[in-house]
């Protein structure tokens, strides 16, 4: 069994595909297909057949290419059962805590409720990868579409405890917005500044920012960090719990 090579498919105006594939054993999953056409150009260019389909959530920039892959390859779809009467004809359903083994790689599932309430993220141990869908962006994390802050809060507490080498593979291209954001409100940070270099060399190239990694963060994604004291006040919320200085950094992102 070779590891996962993993490869970022770019679809619409900015979401992120990902092709996951094993050269022994031929397996090719791909994770929240919003579009047909990318997906198909990347396996055929690399001569993969899909075996897998993987989903996060329901949106339709993350499944809208469910139903013409599955059809074509006769795939299982994966996804969240909690989001089981969203998601349609999904082979699989899976819930906090369950693990699903992509013929020897194995995934564990995270309920990751906050942009959506049946959101799952996916972390794949062995190969340090996250697909964290719209939960967690590179600096940022997805909008509060449905859940609360006290659960978003939750989410993100999970995923904060995966080791710091952890490689985060997210739902969109949304890392320019979310640093000009994150600069505004902890501008003095020292690591955040040399981030924002590499950053804007890499969009100046129009190259991605994705994949990062959670130790990088953890030291300068403002949504990871509402538990530290200088956000808490940035926020003008000092001595509040994590909850409510979670809720003024999703609000501020949401109006800035």
């Amino acid at each position: 069994m070779a590891a996962l090579e993993i490869v970022l498919v770019p679809a619409l105006s900015d979401n992120y595909v990902y092709l996951l594939h094993d050269a022994d054993t031929g397996t090719t999953a791909v994770v929240d297909p919003g579009e047909v056409a990318p997906v198909e150009a990347a396996l055929s260019e690399r001569g993969w057949t899909l075996t897998h389909i993987l989903n996060t959530h329901h949106h339709a920039d993350h499944i809208d290419g469910n139903e013409v892959l599955k059809e074509k390859y006769g795939v299982p779809l994966i996804g969240p059962k909690a989001e089981a009467n969203r998601i349609p004809d999904m082979d699989v359903m899976l819930s906090e805590g369950d693990t699903y083994d992509l013929n020897g790689h194995t995934a564990q599932v995270f309920e990751t409720p906050g942009h959506t309430t049946g959101h799952i993220c996916l972390y794949f141990a062995d190969d340090k990868a996250l697909f964290a869908g719209d939960t967690l962006f590179a600096l940022g994390c997805g909008r509060m579409f449905e859940g609360t802050p006290s659960q978003f809060w939750t989410s993100l507490s999970k995923l904060k405890g995966l080791p710091a080498d952890t490689r985060i593979y997210c739902g969109h291209e949304y890392t320019m917005s979310n640093l000009k954001f994150a600069l505004s409100i902890d501008g003095d940070n020292a690591k955040l500044q040399a981030r924002a270099r590499i950053i804007e060399g890499l969009r100046a190239e129009n190259l991605p920012t994705v994949p990062s990694l959670m130790g990088e963060e953890l030291e300068t994604n403002p949504f990871l960090r509402c538990d530290d004291p200088s956000i808490a006040a940035a926020v003008g919320k000092s001595g509040a719990d994590p909850v409510e200085v979670f809720a003024a950094v999703r609000s501020g992102k949401d109006n800035f």
